[in-house]
């Protein structure tokens, strides 16, 4: 394994960062015609200099939240089987007529495997990723990739009711494998598989060691700033909900594509964790406690479940707009119904056999709580989201995307075809 991911190159930017502080600098040089250093030299000379100071308190702001679209409607469960999907027309049943069809704002890929053999799941993961247009798009040559995944809990609870955490509650890490194949495919540079762990001992106990041994890639602890010196200060942006900035470890933000590889399960709080809840874990835990006896980062949820209800799902955005994903995977293929984890008293493990991907993370996690039985947009106190605000909600209302199930297409199987109803956390 690399010792060092992403290290600093002089003055380098990766192209998220450029492009965060290019702005109109940027957008003039272009017209102009001017070559790319002139344009990192604008940049450079009048970008902001990020703030170096402590986290953000963690008491609940004042202002009014931002105000949700009031049309709420629960939208069908399913994509019409003869509404474009973007698979190619060749395979189309529908006849074509005269009045063109709609296009879907975003677009979905689901996937089928009954079993984590290691051939079928990469031959599902690259049907999946070519489903929705490959990875051209998403990586470029010489690309630094950061893979976040789900390992929440530490890896002392050994096999709960009899199964094995990857095919229970954490990602499973032939799925990391065949992402991570496919990215070095498409040309990655290089490849760091991240989580901020709950103990040491989970890398090596879930395989993700071998995983990195045979990709080449190096594994990051979130919790440390290692390999760097110290964390880096990043910003949320504008219109932040609750922190301004958070303390990320630099990889996050050297890294050119950030893809989230989660599990798909319900959340105590959250109702669901998928693609964006995952950013939970980008955080160093000892930054993001109330108390320094707290095993979870409490701080982002808050003192009380009232407090709670309305501020994670708030921090869950502000951390989905602090490192943006390019490329959701979610693996429903063996994993848990009624809680996260098995501290959950309802924790039961189911099998729906599917995987969803898409490079819009709000359209897929959206699909994939369809998938789980659920209404993307229903929300508090309504299953799953008995006990918060819904985070894709909130979302669909920044303009963050959409979880919405009409405005997605969705390729391969439809979502009444694959749905799994999952039990929520009822407690």
């Amino acid at each position: 394994m690399k010792k060092y991911p992403f290290p600093c190159k002089g003055k380098t930017l990766s192209r998220r960062r450029f492009l965060q502080r290019a702005g109109t600098a940027a957008a003039g040089l272009l017209a102009a015609g001017c070559c790319p250093r002139a344009l990192i030299e604008a940049v450079e000379s009048t970008a902001t200099v990020e703030p170096t100071g402590t986290p953000v308190p963690t008491t609940v702001p004042t202002h009014t939240p931002t105000v949700l679209p009031t049309d709420m409607s629960s939208p069908p469960t399913s994509v019409p089987a003869d509404a474009p999907t973007g698979v190619p027309t060749g395979t189309s049943t529908v006849a074509p007529t005269a009045t063109p069809q709609p296009a879907f704002r975003s677009q979905v890929a689901i996937g089928r495997a009954d079993s984590y053999d290691r051939a079928l799941i990469r031959q599902e993961v690259e049907a999946l990723l070519d489903g929705i247009g490959g990875l051209g798009d998403v990586v470029r040559p010489g690309d630094r990739v950061a893979i976040k995944v789900n390992l929440t809990g530490g890896s002392g609870f050994g096999s709960p009711k009899g199964v094995f955490p990857t095919e229970s509650y954490v990602t499973h890490p032939e799925i990391v494998r065949a992402l991570g194949e496919l990215l070095w495919d498409a040309g990655a540079g290089e490849i760091a598989i991240v989580e901020g762990l709950f103990d040491a001992a989970s890398y090596p106990r879930w395989g993700y060691v071998d995983v990195a041994d045979a990709l080449g890639a190096t594994l990051i602890d979130l919790n440390n700033p290692a390999p760097y010196g110290d964390f880096a200060l990043t910003p949320v942006g504008a219109g932040a909900f609750i922190y301004e900035a958070f303390d990320f470890n630099h990889v996050l933000e050297e890294a050119d594509v950030f893809v989230s590889a989660t599990k798909m399960k319900c959340h105590w709080y959250a109702g669901v964790t998928l693609s964006i809840k995952n950013l939970v874990g980008l955080v160093p835990m000892s930054h993001y406690q109330l108390d320094a006896k707290d095993t979870f980062r409490s701080a982002l949820h808050g003192p009380t479940d009232d407090v709670t209800r309305a501020r994670l799902p708030r921090v869950i955005l502000d951390l989905f707009r602090a490192r943006p994903i390019d490329l959701a995977l979610i693996d429903g293929i063996k994993t848990v119904e009624g809680g996260e984890g098995p501290w959950i008293g309802c924790f039961n493990p189911v099998q729906p056999g599917v995987l969803v991907a898409g490079k819009e993370p709000l359209a897929a996690d959206a699909v994939a709580a369809a998938v789980m039985g659920f209404d993307p947009t229903a929300d508090y106190p309504d299953a799953p989201f008995l006990r918060g605000e819904n985070h894709l909600n909130l979302a669909y209302g920044l303009g963050l995307g959409t979880n919405r199930l009409e405005e997605i297409g969705v390729v391969g199987p439809a979502i009444d075809e694959v749905r799994h109803s999952f039990n929520p956390c009822w407690g």
